[in-house]
């Protein structure tokens, strides 16, 4: 009598369960470790926190015998300084994670790459919201900056700007393979907006061309939104369209340092 031979099915390999996209306790939980470690790098710390600081108290005395000067473009400053050095200190921050392995380890867990860009966006949000009370007290209280509006619209305006520095940094590091590399976005990113923004010139006495590019760059409506507080007493409706623009270009800038984090290896 013959028997049929048994067989073994095939195992087949288990894929673990996708993660959601954002999960508050996994987002917070990522913030707290990349603020763990911005701790032991103090010098990280005091470049966002306190360059901006010494830019702005620079610039009050480079224009010490024009004070109307400094109160002209003091305001604008001071929702670019914090972009500039977020952005820089975010990509080459976040670009270490990536080379030393870091990300590659985090990304073989069970953690959505929402929660990891949110994450990071919130650490170094923390320090942004540090870096931008601290660059506005100076500026009004202590530099004499005169403001029409409140200094708190100009406090919300500084932060946006700070977020948005944070968003696009974390999204460049993507495509960088080395800090020298990272920090070469620069000119690339950021110097475009700096010339288009509308503060070396008003954006309506730009070539039509140039002035069409400003109208879709970010950096213009940060400047705009600080000049809404520079000549108005109450929150206008450009100012409130003004703010949600920067916002909302942070908001899809940090989707799409999301959409682009990858791991580097199968």
């Amino acid at each position: 009598m013959s028997t049929t031979p048994t067989t073994t099915p095939a195992t087949t390999p288990v894929t673990p369960a996708p993660t959601s996209a954002l999960n508050l306790s996994r987002t917070t939980a990522t913030a707290a470790r990349v603020l763990r470690q911005l701790r032991h790098d103090p010098r990280t710390i005091a470049l966002m926190i306190l360059i901006p600081c010494v830019m702005l108290l620079l610039l009050r005395y480079v224009f010490d015998g024009s004070p109307r000067t400094f109160d002209s473009i003091g305001a604008s400053l001071l929702g670019i300084f914090p972009l500039i050095t977020m952005f820089l200190v975010t990509s080459i921050a976040t670009l270490r994670e990536r080379t030393s392995g870091t990300l590659e380890r985090l990304l073989a867990l069970p953690l959505g790459k929402g929660d990891l860009i949110a994450g990071y966006a919130l650490a170094f949000g923390t320090l942004a919201i540090i870096q931008s009370a601290l660059a506005t007290g100076l500026a009004v209280w202590f530099l004499g900056l005169d403001v029409t509006g409140s200094p708190w619209l100009l406090l919300l305006v500084a932060l946006l700007d700070a977020l948005l520095g944070t968003a696009l940094g974390l999204f460049v590091s993507a495509f960088a393979a080395s800090e020298f590399q990272a920090v070469q976005f620069m000119p690339a990113v950021i110097f475009p907006q700096l010339l288009l923004c509308g503060l070396f010139t008003p954006r309506d006495n730009m070539h039509p061309v140039l002035e069409a590019i400003s109208d879709v760059l970010p950096m213009s409506y940060a400047v705009d939104g600080m000049n809404e507080v520079l000549r108005h007493t109450d929150m206008t409706a450009a100012f409130v369209r003004d703010a949600l623009i920067v916002a909302g270009c942070a908001l899809l800038v940090l989707a799409l340092g999301a959409a682009t984090l990858r791991r580097r290896t199968a």
